[in-house]
């Protein structure tokens, strides 16, 4: 998947991330306020969640649960110092539980990370829309 999406797609592309994505590792990159959080969003709509989805930057992970009963996680690495701080915390866990794990900043514990994580790279273009890349092979 590549491809250029204004906000109002925004539905549709959290859709086909969903669809297309060969693992529920999900790796966001891209700058500060490019959209990666509203994007984990709408995936967390698309996957059922009720409750709002906001960014765990200070605990590091939230958990939701959708109404079929599903777990997601999702993580905000961008304020850790120390992959030491993600492997502390029970990282392994989380990735290998075979749930969703929507992952914000993670280059920040690339070491930690599966090999099938699926990378998502946005970018912000001059026309104020965005691009998104979805790559199931390990990109970092």
């Amino acid at each position: 998947m590549n491809r250029d999406y204004t906000l109002e797609q925004l539905t549709e592309i959290a859709k086909e991330v969903i669809e297309q994505a060969p693992s529920k590792v999900l790796l966001f990159n891209g700058e500060m306020g490019v959209g990666k959080t509203t994007l984990i969003k709408e995936i967390c709509k698309e996957l059922g969640i009720e409750d709002v989805a906001n960014s765990p930057t200070f605990s590091l992970v939230n958990e939701y649960h959708t109404a079929a009963k599903e777990i997601v996680y999702h993580f905000d690495f961008y304020r850790i110092d120390d992959e030491e701080e993600a492997y502390d915390m029970g990282i392994e866990d989380y990735l290998y539980s075979n749930h969703w794990c929507l992952i914000e900043w993670p280059e920040n514990v690339k070491n930690l990370l599966p090999l099938d994580a699926v990378h998502i790279h946005i970018k912000q273009l001059d026309n104020g829309q965005r691009n998104i890349e979805l790559n199931s092979t390990n990109k970092n």
